[in-house]
């Protein structure tokens, strides 16, 4: 089962700043209703096809200025009317818009061409297959490629910047951190001068010395990861904003996602800038002599 579908932009303004931003519209056929299972109208109803109408994804209605059911949108050629609101279970086309091919094609000047075709296989394991008739075919010039990779090309770029601003940031927020752990106890060792020295005296070496340091700096660090993820969950988990998607030139909204499997990353993370830091006021610890600690009692 196939879905041939034309990809354009639109310009239309988002709603935080009120900026212009390009909006995918996406014309289908429809076939494209059968391959895409998941979509669902949440809000309004469908387009019919033969008309200018057009229906928004959900985040695309959350992120744009007046994507509202009833509203009356000039774009390319024509005046759409938007008469619906659709969920496709979280996927990148919830950034979008949708509308008739048909209608599409003339308002844009594309002729009967189409960009893409989707298709819904009877099988994962069919995937080789189709691929493999479409490439050793010479009269076909096509690419085929299942839709997360596909996806995963068109967000590239993004991926990169993002990628590589957060780690900028946690490179430095986590340099300060082993510094403020070092600082702690180096602290905590100083005030526990005459402890140490007892703990020394009763014949203690400086190994247990060391892993009690350690183990008191990797507590605090579990003690703040935690606090920290809670915060990161409360404030981030669900967090929907859009961003330019850099291969196709227009805006694409997203979640940020904090899982159990990214918050048990975050708390491994801390609980290592908490022995980093504790490290050195540990070997100093264990190196205090005997008879200078004692002099503290």
């Amino acid at each position: 089962m196939t879905s041939p579908e034309l990809f354009v932009v639109v310009d239309h303004p988002l709603k935080r700043s009120g900026s212009p931003a390009n909006v995918p519209l996406r014309g289908v056929t429809p076939e494209a209703f059968k391959v895409h299972q998941r979509l669902k109208i949440v809000e309004g109803r469908n387009f019919q096809f033969g008309q200018n109408e057009v229906i928004a994804g959900r985040a695309a209605a959350r992120q744009f200025v007046d994507l509202t059911v009833g509203r009356q949108l000039k774009w390319g050629e024509n005046t759409w009317t938007l008469v619906g609101i659709f969920d496709d279970g979280g996927s990148v086309s919830e950034s979008e818009l949708w509308c008739d091919v048909k209608v599409l094609q003339p308002a844009y000047r594309r002729g009967n061409s189409y960009q893409s075709v989707y298709a819904r296989l009877a099988s994962a394991g069919a995937f080789q297959q189709l691929k493999d008739s479409l490439t050793s075919n010479p009269q076909i010039q096509v690419s085929a490629m299942r839709a997360p990779e596909y996806y995963g090309s068109q967000t590239e770029t993004l991926q990169t910047i993002i990628r590589t601003i957060g780690g900028i940031i946690a490179i430095l927020m986590g340099v300060g951190a082993v510094f403020g752990a070092v600082i702690t106890m180096y602290t905590a060792v100083a005030s526990r001068t005459r402890e140490i020295a007892t703990l020394r005296a009763l014949g203690f070496g400086s190994i247990p010395v060391v892993i009690s340091v350690l183990v008191e700096s990797a507590l605090l660090a579990i003690a703040g990861g935690i606090v920290g993820g809670a915060i990161a969950w409360l404030a981030f988990n669900g967090y929907e904003t859009a961003t330019m998607n850099f291969q196709s030139f227009s805006q694409i909204a997203f979640k940020f996602a904090v899982t159990g499997g990214l918050l048990a990353q975050a708390l491994s993370y801390a609980v290592l800038m908490g022995l980093l830091g504790g490290m050195l006021p540990a070997i100093r610890a264990a190196r205090l002599p005997v008879v200078t600690a004692l002099r503290e009692l």
